[in-house]
């Protein structure tokens, strides 16, 4: 295992999306930084990282709606490697599908909050001066549901949109300094997202041959960061083909 010059940080990384991104990351010759609640299995991810690639992975357990946690994760990252060059904001967690408004009870609103929106904003602030060193990249991942109305998830929806005003606001900011900021929304994708909130999974409930994977939303975040100066890739939706049926 040898230390690499590039170093990307990914948030949700203990599965789905975020473990994808960051295999896909170090196959492009990043050293990981994987973050997560879950430590078994985000050890799991970074031993594989490491037996597949040449550079580094390392996993710190970490709950995004802790600011003084983030803060913690973000230091290691520096004591370890040295450096920041990419930050994958990807932690999220979802809500019962089809609740009324008035059965929804707060700590399950305030959940959708705490890891959507604070833990995006959290993670943000910890990493955009460092990020500003290296003319870096800061991904975000957000959601078609961050583009149209969900009735079936209002909340989730809500703090998806309120992840893109944020990110591009954010870019507004430090864009001038030389961060590239991106937003990726993608459509329903075959993870376990909902194990939490519903009776199946997306990976249950959706078609494989017809949804996105994992694979498919991490291959479009590595365009993303690889974006070369002066370009950025502002926002990029990935939707399966025949998304625009359902309107």
């Amino acid at each position: 295992m040898t230390t690499r010059s590039r170093v990307a940080l990914v948030t949700g990384a203990s599965r789905g999306i975020g473990a994808e991104t960051a295999r896909q990351l170090a196959a492009d010759g990043f050293d990981i930084v994987l973050a997560a609640r879950s430590e078994m299995p985000l050890q799991h991810v970074a031993a594989d990282i490491t037996t597949t690639h040449d550079g580094a992975a390392h996993a710190v357990p970490t709950d995004v709606t802790d600011p003084d946690a983030v803060a913690a994760l973000v230091e290691t990252t520096l004591e370890r490697f040295g450096r920041l060059d990419t930050v994958v904001v990807n932690a999220g967690t979802g809500e019962r599908r089809n609740v009324p408004l008035t059965e929804l009870s707060l700590a399950e609103y305030r959940t959708v909050r705490a890891t959507n929106v604070d833990g995006a904003f959290y993670t943000t602030r910890a990493v955009v001066d460092h990020l500003r060193e290296t003319d870096g990249a800061l991904v975000f991942v957000g959601s078609y549901k961050g583009k149209y109305p969900s009735t079936s998830t209002p909340v989730y929806a809500a703090s998806k949109w309120w992840l893109r005003g944020f990110a591009q606001s954010v870019a507004g900011r430090v864009g001038p300094d030389g961060v590239a900021v991106s937003l990726v929304n993608p459509t329903g994708v075959t993870t376990d997202f909902g194990r939490d909130t519903r009776d199946q999974t997306n990976e249950e409930l959706l078609d494989a041959e017809d949804a996105l994977s994992a694979s498919d939303v991490a291959e479009t975040i590595v365009t993303a960061v690889d974006q070369d100066a002066p370009g950025a890739i502002t926002e990029l939706d990935l939707f399966r083909r025949d998304i625009y049926e359902r309107f």
